[in-house]
């Protein structure tokens, strides 16, 4: 297992790239995106400097990646966010110019689809980070969550090692990003209940690998995941979408990765929080908590059958839920099950 390279880190008053490669939503939710945009200045005393294809749904995935490459290849530009994630960046990664990634490494900011590029990162030795989007958790209605923001501005901004923290209240039923109003009043939010542990009392530290776990499934078809021995030792990122998969699904796709030999090699995994919620399927208070204790079953019985001596902790807020927590992708983690504590190094 070889360590991969942090990148060197922005400074407050540098220009940071804002793109979407994987959807143009910044162009249909202009309110959220300002908003957004805002927060980076004022809260971060960062620059946002726009890229052409950053508000055009369905721009063509060259175009898409060539914002990638220019970004990358900027000198004056110190990190890159993405501004939301989508379901084709799968189409994107062939495009990018692997020689101007290596010759010029950024921490890169995105979750959910943004897995293609974190991943495509990963496998050229770059540390990137899980989390951060422009739409959702900058442009955050009301306030930024203070859990994010503190999160996300240690990543930007330092090297050292972060504890993570158990949201003590927690939500995914987002404001309705149609209504111009949506911006006035934060998010419903619910009590928190605090990380599930399972496994050994024992101490883990690696290098974090994963992400949203319906990409790794694409990313994996598409032969795009690194050699199972290059993973060996990397704790085991997992969560899943707005899409709701049904637990049943979520087993086959662990089976999967349990079949290639991957799950074995993982001596610990961090399980998003499971978002039970969204526009199409409003689901109750009783329905939420069944679908959540459905998909920790999962999760159990996958690793029961290929790697039950897996460290797991459920409940992590790393994924579709709020507040997000900055993982470092290829960056190191540490889990101590004995003491109940997560830290990562940024």
């Amino acid at each position: 297992m070889t360590s991969l390279i942090y990148p060197p880190k922005p400074r407050p008053g540098d220009r940071v790239a804002v793109v979407s490669p994987s959807a143009g939503l910044p162009g249909l939710f202009p309110h959220v995106y300002e908003l957004g945009l805002r927060r980076l200045r004022e809260e971060y005393g960062l620059e946002p400097v726009e890229y052409p294809t950053t508000r055009i749904m369905g721009a063509d995935p060259r175009d898409r990646a060539r914002d990638l490459n220019d970004a990358f290849a900027d000198p004056t530009i110190t990190a890159v966010l993405a501004t939301v994630g989508g379901d084709d960046l799968i189409t994107v990664t062939p495009h990018l110019d692997d020689e101007v990634l290596r010759a010029n490494p950024k921490p890169y900011f995105g979750y959910s689809d943004n897995t293609n590029v974190l991943n495509h990162l990963h496998r050229l030795g770059i540390v990137s980070y899980h989390g951060g989007s422009v739409l959702v958790h900058l442009g955050r209605p009301g306030a930024l969550h203070p859990l994010t923001a503190d999160s996300l501005r240690a990543a930007l901004f330092t090297a050292d090692w972060y504890d993570l923290t158990s949201a003590p209240e927690w939500g995914d039923e987002p404001n309705d990003w149609n209504d111009p109003g949506c911006l006035a009043e934060e998010p419903a939010m619910f009590p928190g209940a605090g990380w599930q542990w399972q496994g050994p009392a024992t101490v883990v530290e690696g290098p974090a690998w994963g992400g949203n776990l319906e990409v790794l499934h694409w990313l994996l078809a598409a032969d795009r995941v690194a050699p199972v021995a290059s993973l060996a030792g990397s704790v085991f990122l997992m969560e899943t979408s707005e899409e709701l998969p049904p637990a049943v699904e979520v087993y086959r796709m662990l089976r999967n990765l349990g079949e290639r030999g991957l799950l074995a090699t993982f001596p610990a995994a961090l399980v998003g929080r499971a978002k039970a919620w969204e526009f199409g399927r409003r689901l109750t208070p009783d329905e939420k908590r069944a679908y959540a204790r459905e998909q920790r079953a999962a999760v159990t019985r996958a690793f029961a059958e290929y790697a039950p001596d897996t460290v797991l902790v459920f409940d992590v807020d790393l994924g579709h839920t709020d507040p997000q927590l900055i993982i470092p992708y290829g960056g190191e983690v540490r889990i101590d099950a004995a003491e109940r504590r997560i830290s990562v190094r940024y």
